[in-house]
């Protein structure tokens, strides 16, 4: 998976610019990894570009167990780190969540999903 590819799809499935989108993109897989377990942060990692993969494997995540955050207050943290409304946020965090579904084998796909709360399979169904 290439990054440009990912933020082309991400901003193709909001409508915010590439950047904007870049920005959702970075902020999004740094929300999910502060969720997930060690073991899943680094396989995520693993399937991401260089500088996407810094985000999810940075040193602050020292907690071996997945720590899921209710989907609300994820998209009101993203809103809030990423300078978005609310519906902006929900839509970027459902339009990565979508890319990295068609990126990633649908094993790593459940491996990250299955770490999170039912409803982000929720954002990522309403931009497909």
């Amino acid at each position: 998976m290439e990054q440009k590819a990912l933020v082309r799809a991400v901003a193709e499935r909001t409508m915010l610019s590439r950047e904007e989108s870049a920005d959702v993109t970075r902020a999004v897989l740094e929300g999910l990894a502060d969720q997930l377990s060690v073991g899943e942060a680094s396989r995520l990692a693993g399937d991401l570009p260089e500088a996407l993969a810094e985000q999810v494997q940075l040193p602050r995540r020292r907690r071996m167990g997945a720590h899921p955050v209710a989907v609300d207050d994820f998209v009101r943290q993203l809103s809030e780190h990423a300078g978005l409304t609310e519906e902006e946020a929900r839509t970027g965090a459902g339009a990565v969540l979508a890319a990295l579904r068609d990126a990633l084998s649908e094993e790593d796909y459940q491996h990250l999903v299955g770490q999170l709360p039912a409803g982000y399979t929720d954002l990522e169904a309403a931009v497909g």
